[in-house]
């Protein structure tokens, strides 16, 4: 499953698409708007893709994922548009036989999503709008 959409996502939903009869574990990883960083408030945040290309490029690392880590299935959902504290950005999740793989997987992708991915975001502030840079 990929997606990069304006709407919110339902972690029920991806676990659902990712069960089935040998997945032992699903890892997750859950990326929220941060309402204060670097010092300052952040009241929202604008996420801004470059959306085919980015659907694309999450499906290749989908697909890397599945040839490179011993998992079932794994799935990428990426927001767009304007957010506010604490609501949801991005979802990676993994699915596989053991938690060791599903953890390693999932950690690679989102990784590979934040170096690869067409996606900027940009903060919203009471001195103005900046740029993230991303921090490993």
């Amino acid at each position: 499953m990929i997606r990069v959409t304006e709407d919110d996502f339902s972690i029920d939903e991806v676990a659902s698409t990712l069960k089935g009869m040998e997945t032992g574990a699903i890892v997750f990883f859950l990326g929220v708007v941060k309402g204060f960083r670097e010092g300052e408030t952040v009241s929202e945040m604008i996420v801004e893709a470059y959306r085919e290309a980015a659907e694309a490029e999450l499906e290749k690392i989908r697909r890397n994922a599945l040839e490179k880590f011993r998992i079932i299935d794994a799935a990428i959902i990426h927001r767009v548009g304007r957010l506010k504290q604490a609501e949801n950005i991005v979802l990676v999740a993994a699915s596989a036989e053991s938690r060791r793989e599903a953890f390693k997987a999932c950690s690679w992708i989102i990784d590979e999503v934040k170096a690869r991915a067409p996606i900027w975001k940009k903060e919203v502030t009471p001195r103005g709008e900046r740029w993230v840079k991303e921090a490993v």
